[in-house]
């Protein structure tokens, strides 16, 4: 539930200014309560997908045995992952979002993004076909103790990353207050923090260190994985092309200088001249 779109990573939300008089109370709590809603919903479908994925007490799991015949179970899988990246990717495109905004309220946008990521997770969750077969197994021992934390290091990262670039922009919950006490919402101002100095994408490392890091790979979370990381490497490829449109010259500099995913071992080489920007945005 990744990304976002125009990049969240490296975008910080500023608001001000009154909204106009004719907005009721009545609307604001509704719009507030609505994003509030959003929010613990998606809260509760990562807690899930945190079992699911890991493998944890939850009911439906990545890793349970087959139920249904090899051939049908990929597909069912396949189609569910598909409805998640159509969703979660058409639905944070600049275009698709002044469409939206025609029929959703403004400030209730990027719950309704939330929510419905949430709702294809979920359903992706509840309908999955586990396939059978293990790709490889670490039984016990250090080994398995390892990987499990390497796990949970990704669902850390991937936390830890929402809060450096503002959690409660990138969940929602800033706009729909902002709305409720009067105040707009202005675009984001480009901001590298901590973590997006090293990499351009920590959040989407921090998914894929969590999708393969399974002390159980069976042939369905092998499919999960494998998808999952191309749906990544796609997406991020949109995203950077709207973070362009969006911040020009800033994102290309940036774009040059830090690597995507892995950080670089060696120093970066400063900027020309014709590169220079001003610090205080990287």
């Amino acid at each position: 539930m990744h990304t976002d779109p125009p990049h969240r990573g490296l975008a910080q939300a500023v608001g001000s200014g009154p909204l106009p008089e004719e907005e009721t109370l009545v609307s604001r709590i509704t719009i507030l309560g609505y994003g509030v809603m959003c929010y613990s919903v998606a809260m509760a479908v990562l807690l899930y997908a945190f079992g699911f994925i890991g493998g944890f007490l939850t009911p439906t799991m990545l890793d349970s045995p087959a139920r249904e015949p090899f051939w049908a179970a990929p597909a069912v899988d396949l189609a569910l992952l598909l409805v998640f990246a159509v969703q979660h990717s058409g639905m944070a495109r600049p275009a698709f979002k002044q469409w939206w905004t025609r029929f959703v309220p403004e400030a209730a946008e990027r719950s309704t993004y939330l929510l419905a990521s949430s709702m294809a997770l979920g359903a992706l969750m509840a309908f999955w076909q586990p396939i059978g077969g293990v790709v490889w197994h670490v039984a016990s021992g250090d080994g398995r103790a390892a990987i499990i934390a390497l796990y949970v290091c990704g669902w850390l990262l991937l936390l830890y990353s929402t809060f450096l670039i503002d959690h409660l922009d990138l969940f929602g919950l800033k706009q729909v207050w902002g709305f409720f006490t009067g105040r707009s919402y202005r675009p984001p101002r480009f901001h590298a923090p901590t973590l997006y100095k090293v990499v351009r994408h920590p959040l989407y490392f921090g998914w894929l260190t969590l999708v393969w890091a399974a002390p159980t790979m069976s042939f369905a979370h092998l499919v999960f994985a494998v998808t999952t990381s191309v749906y990544i490497l796609i997406a991020i490829q949109f995203e950077e092309r709207d973070l362009v449109d969006a911040f020009g010259a800033t994102y290309v500099v940036y774009r040059a200088r830090t690597p995507m995913l892995v950080p670089r071992l060696s120093v970066p080489r400063p900027p020309n001249r014709a590169e220079e920007v001003d610090p205080d945005l990287i």
